[in-house]
């Protein structure tokens, strides 16, 4: 049985993005797979440094970093807040797990 449903349980697209900003930061430097590239061979030959994903800079990356830990604490508490407007938490609920949530965060 699902829980929730407040928000027509949107908050997960919260994760999805931070997800997905990870997923730019993971694939870094790395070789694009032949089939995501835009150029035939002849064209990497002649720019090989096109065959890779590109690095930011740390400036970027640390910003993308924060944009991911604050996605990670709104998808929290949209979690929470969700599930006590629709009735399965109760206030004391409501601050125990928000809290219990939060701290796992912050350890990760």
């Amino acid at each position: 049985m699902m829980s929730g449903g407040h928000f027509d349980y949107e908050q997960y697209h919260i994760t999805t993005i931070a997800d997905s900003i990870q997923a730019e930061l993971d694939k870094q430097g790395k070789e694009i797979p032949r089939e995501d590239r835009w150029h035939d061979d002849d064209w990497y030959k002649k720019y090989p440094d096109d065959k890779f994903y590109s690095t930011l800079s740390e400036e970027t990356q640390k910003e993308f970093k924060n944009a991911i830990h604050y996605l990670r604490i709104a998808a929290v508490y949209a979690q929470r807040i969700d599930w006590f407007l629709s009735g399965d938490d109760g206030e004391e609920n409501f601050h125990k797990r928000l809290n219990e949530e939060l701290d796992k965060l912050n350890r990760e």
